[in-house]
């Protein structure tokens, strides 16, 4: 007899499983068996540097208000007020757009506020388009609601997206796309000539369709490029644009859970919106932003990241040295801390087993919807990048 202890979607869900995951699952066991000192782990994007000052005197500051009845108590469902005004105006230069708090909700990091969205907006059956290579968990986030992933793959030369790819992919069941710049998993930053095209595409597959197409920007590494590159802002240039975006790499907060979204004033009928992305945020049981981690994002906005910058620059420049010695075929990221090197061999699932046992654990690229490649973190200690130059070196050779 067959189990049924979990539903059809679920267990199709698990036996998919996120190759993220499943590699630093590995890679724990790689470290029981020969130590934390011989495994070079690039499997996870979890930022591993401290927080910024400012954060321990924000923490401070709140332990010094513990004996305030209700401090740790329940708030609005979007956040407490004076965080969304704070965070508000900290957007409105941001982005080049004047917002006011009644245009951000703070959720439960940019996967809350991002499965509050599609609860808000996808009917059954609608289509939410996303840029191969992409973040794996926007498959979940879509169909958790009813709908259904599309992708279209990046431009080859580049990784960005191709405008025209995209508006032969929007069908009458279209209701958003998404775009991650600087993206994981390929460390490309999208140019704004290249978001005013696919503005366009959006503007007038709205007016074709008859109905809202959303542009959703993904912005949680938004702080992290090189070489002077800039990332435009998104809200300026399409009306039916939100931002989703988090704390977690800028300031080191992830497991802080502290999320926002951002809503275009001049979106269609933004009031309704913003109203019912605050009921989603309530009914999937979030409930609402973490108290202290609202305490600790007041405290830190604004507070330089040029610090943290500096340290992935070295990090990316010193794997890049590394990589290129190997004999790894790769494009300098321009932002984010990734590299997404070509698999030797071709088959990336292949490669990412044989490279492991090397003791250097990678990301095969299936998982993030482009075979081929491999996904490499460089959010890692100088010295674990130092140690795998023999690793990558000895492993490649099976296919020179």
């Amino acid at each position: 007899m067959s189990s049924d202890s979990v539903s059809s979607a679920i267990r199709q869900n698990l036996s998919q499983g996120s190759m993220i995951r499943r590699m630093f699952e590995a890679g724990i066991e790689l470290k029981k068996k020969f130590g934390n000192d011989a495994v070079c782990d690039f499997s996870l994007g979890n930022p591993d540097l401290a927080p910024p000052v400012q954060a321990a005197q924000a923490m401070q500051a709140l332990t010094d208000k513990l004996s305030t009845p209700g401090i740790l108590g329940y708030m609005p469902n979007a956040g407490f007020a004076w965080a969304r005004e704070q965070l508000a105006a900290w957007l409105s230069t941001q982005q080049n757009t004047h917002l006011e708090a009644r245009h951000v909700m703070l959720g439960c990091g940019a996967a809350g506020v991002m499965n509050a969205f599609f609860h808000t907006v996808l009917e059954p059956g609608d289509e939410v388009l996303a840029i191969a290579p992409f973040f794996g968990e926007y498959r979940f986030y879509v169909s958790n609601h009813g709908g259904c992933l599309k992708t279209i793959p990046c431009r080859l030369s580049d990784f960005a997206p191709d405008a025209e790819a995209i508006d032969k992919a929007i069908s009458q069941r279209t209701r958003a796309l998404i775009i991650n710049s600087p993206n994981n998993p390929t460390g490309a930053v999208y140019s704004e000539k290249i978001l005013r095209e696919i503005a366009s595409v959006l503007d007038h597959a709205s007016r074709r369709t008859g109905r809202t197409v959303y542009l959703i920007s993904d912005e949680p590494y938004r702080f992290l490029t090189y070489d002077g590159i800039n990332v435009p802002p998104a809200l300026p240039l399409y009306r039916n644009t939100v931002v989703t975006s988090s704390f977690a790499k800028n300031y080191g907060l992830a497991g802080e859970r502290v999320g926002y979204i951002v809503i275009n004033p001049a979106i269609d009928d933004a009031e309704t919106l913003m109203d019912g992305l605050i009921f989603s945020n309530r009914v999937l049981g979030y409930v609402n932003p973490p108290v202290v981690g609202q305490y600790l994002m007041s405290g830190c906005l604004g507070s330089p990241t040029d610090h943290a910058v500096n340290i992935y620059t070295r990090r990316r420049d010193r794997l890049a040295t590394i990589l290129s010695d190997a004999g790894y075929s790769f494009t300098l990221p321009q932002g984010s801390f990734y590299f997404f090197p070509k698999a030797p061999g071709g088959d990336d699932k292949v490669f990412t087993e044989h490279l492991a046992q090397f003791l250097v654990l990678a990301v095969p690229s299936s998982g993030f919807g482009m075979p081929g490649f491999f996904r490499l973190s460089f959010a890692v200690d100088d010295a674990v990048i130092e140690r795998s130059e023999e690793g990558f070196r000895n492993a490649i050779k099976r296919f020179q």
